[in-house]
């Protein structure tokens, strides 16, 4: 379905029971709501109604060009707006990668519209500059960024030959069609420009905002994650006031809700269950 909200039109997957207790997803960089479809079928069993949004650059009529409308408070602002449009006073709050960034402003900075927090392979902000100043690896893991905060550099690189690079990137996710299923969207005119904006507008004064989170919070995080390391993994515990879990998935790799939808979907119902 299409949702209108703060000028723009929002792509929204729905599904699940009509009186289910609602959930919203959040996707991360470089996919899009589809990387949640083999996560929702066991929400749906389990009485949840999920709604999986298309974000700020993701949504083909939300895809504003200047650098600055990618802020994390635009991101979070969006989130309250669908809810709002979607008539939704609260949900329980699922993200992953970039989503968990959204998710854990969100639930910082509007603990009234969420229920309780499941954040998925990305930790607390603050957990995360905790390890880039301590932790020689993490730095290592996330020097990419570097690269996709560079205008027009990071789009020729990523998708030059046919976004060779953009879907080695991907290789996780799985077999070739689901490599194709995220990168072909991205060679769309300004979709990939927009996905990196996001890296673009970030801020350290933007991540420093986001300040506690005190509603019940699961962290999942996965050991054979390039991106996140243990360290901000386990520092993650440190900025949440309220019920903590962290849930360690061994040998999957960053893309948790396509390598191992199982255990996410676990993790989402243990949280979720009964707590609206």
């Amino acid at each position: 379905m299409r949702v209108d909200a703060r000028g723009f039109t929002f792509e929204v997957t729905v599904g699940g029971p009509t009186d289910g207790v609602p959930v919203l997803l959040l996707h991360g960089f470089p996919q899009h709501s589809g990387e949640w479809d083999d996560v929702v079928p066991a929400l749906h069993a389990g009485g949840l109604r999920t709604y999986a949004l298309d974000q700020r650059g993701y949504s083909p009529g939300a895809r504003p060009t200047a650098v600055a409308d990618y802020r994390i408070p635009e991101l979070v602002t969006d989130v309250v707006a669908v809810l709002d449009a979607l008539g939704l006073d609260a949900v329980h709050l699922v993200g992953h990668d970039w989503g968990a960034i959204v998710a854990w402003a969100v639930a910082a900075g509007h603990p009234e519209r969420v229920h309780t927090l499941t954040a998925v392979s990305v930790p607390h902000p603050a957990a995360m500059a905790h390890a880039l100043s301590t932790d020689a690896q993490q730095k290592a893991r996330s020097s990419y960024i570097a690269l996709f905060r560079k205008p027009d550099k990071a789009e020729k690189v990523l998708l030059a030959w046919h976004a060779t690079a953009l879907r080695k990137l991907l290789g996780g996710v799985g077999d070739t069609s689901r490599v194709n299923r995220y990168a072909d969207p991205m060679r769309e005119p300004g979709a990939l420009t927009a996905a990196l904006n996001w890296y673009r507008a970030m801020s350290r004064a933007d991540l420093a905002a986001v300040g506690p989170v005190a509603v019940p919070t699961t962290y999942v995080w996965s050991d054979r994650d390039v991106a996140i390391g243990r360290t901000a993994a386990e520092a993650c515990e440190q900025n949440v006031t309220g019920d903590y879990r962290f849930v360690q998935l061994p040998g999957v790799s960053h893309w948790i809700p396509d390598a191992a939808p199982a255990p996410l979907a676990e993790a989402i119902l243990a949280r979720a269950g009964g707590t609206a």
